[in-house]
């Protein structure tokens, strides 16, 4: 590391300071700070990145997080005379806080904690791209210390930042990005119903109880009752004030992690919103399509008797209703005809030796029971083993 005493101005207030260069490590291109201690102290920022040194961020995206209007004067005179004020004010303080109206400012933000970066971020250190290898006339090879990559596009914002914009807060590309990704993040949003006081919370896993939850949870307020279904791997917890539930909800949503598990934790619903649909149109304005292959619905019930119709299942009429003749059982004591291709033949056989027909069921006498094997004409019976 060198250091340079009045080695270059400041691209801030455009004073004479002190300059540190130095290289961050093996083919790493050498850095120096760019402005003043006194404007890094004003917006607690890096001498060299200008990143905030609590979060890491660009200034634009912190100063939106914390709701922040810091506006520095540019005029050369009302600056110098900004910067003697501040230089004061931070002469009187201990130097570990920052001053002015970030020093007023609310200790974090919750959208600065989802974008804050918590690992190093080594690209920032690398080499410039070699403009010779990009025409192709680099003659190094490998002992270059400068990187053979193609460079990026030129019409991407990323490509155009200016150093002041950045310090200012105004026209940042790199903020841009952040603020659009932090757009589009999931967020739990109030249900306007002030009776729902249930949170619900999924994802539990089958070693979560319900004294961790309540561990976690009673922080916030008065818990009233919770609820596990460990079938749905889900709990419900109901607080007494709705106040203690926002809370709980703003302070868990998308940071609630138990046993190394992140949890979901959603807002839960009221009993009126429960599977409550009209005309295939819920509660909250979705109309839902019908399912195809299911019938249709059945039709309303008549209003009175004449209007009645036996049509139950919405067929279409016909000319000539299909009529079956299904015949009634013959009364008790009469025989029933036998089916056709049944019945004993109707004609007699004039065969002397054939042997003769067996009366029918009907002309036998009572308590007699025919069996074929017992008749005493059949070839191989003997009459000794004839009768029942």
């Amino acid at each position: 590391m060198t250091k340079e005493k009045f080695g270059k101005e400041c691209k801030i207030c455009a004073r004479p300071f002190t300059v540190f260069r130095w290289c961050p490590g093996v083919r790493m291109r050498f850095k120096k700070t760019e402005v003043c201690q006194t404007c890094s102290k004003m917006k607690n920022v890096c001498q060299t990145c200008l990143l905030d040194l609590e979060y890491g961020l660009p200034i634009q995206v912190r100063d939106t997080g914390l709701s922040v209007k810091d506006e520095v004067p540019r005029s050369d005179v009302n600056k110098e005379y900004y910067t003697q004020n501040m230089e004061r004010e931070i002469a009187n303080s201990d130097g570990t806080r920052p001053v002015g109206l970030l020093g007023k400012a609310p200790s974090s933000g919750d959208m600065l904690l989802k974008l804050a970066r918590t690992t190093p971020y080594y690209k920032r250190n690398r080499p410039h791209i070699c403009s010779f290898w990009v025409k192709g006339e680099c003659k190094r090879g490998e002992e270059c210390p400068y990187r053979h990559e193609k460079p990026t596009d030129p019409d991407d914002p990323l490509a155009d930042q200016n150093i002041k914009d950045r310090y200012y807060g105004i026209n940042d590309p790199v903020a841009d990005k952040l603020l659009k990704r932090a757009s589009t993040m999931p967020r739990l949003d109030v249900p306007e119903d002030k009776s729902i006081t249930t949170l619900y919370i999924g994802g539990l896993g089958e070693n979560v109880t319900d004294s961790e939850l309540r561990n976690h949870f009673y922080q916030f307020g008065e818990i009233r009752t919770i609820t596990i279904v460990q079938r749905q791997q889900c709990a419900f917890i109901q607080f007494a004030t709705r106040q203690a539930a926002e809370t709980a909800a703003e302070k868990s949503f998308n940071k609630l992690i138990i046993n190394g598990r992140r949890l979901n934790v959603k807002w839960g619903r009221s009993q009126a919103a429960r599977g409550k649909e009209k005309d295939g149109v819920t509660e909250s304005g979705i109309r839902l399509e019908p399912v195809p292959g299911l019938p249709g619905a059945l039709p309303p019930p008549p209003v009175s008797d004449e209007d009645a119709s036996t049509n139950y299942f919405n067929l279409a009429p016909t000319s000539s209703p299909a009529v079956m003749n299904l015949g009634l059982p013959p009364p008790p004591g009469v025989a029933m005809p036998p089916p056709p291709g049944f019945g004993p033949p109707m004609f007699h056989t004039m065969d002397p030796m054939s042997p003769s027909m067996p009366p029918p069921m009907a002309m036998r006498p009572p308590g007699q029971v025919h069996y074929p094997s017992q008749d005493p004409q059949r070839m191989g019976a003997h009459a000794s083993r004839g009768g029942p």
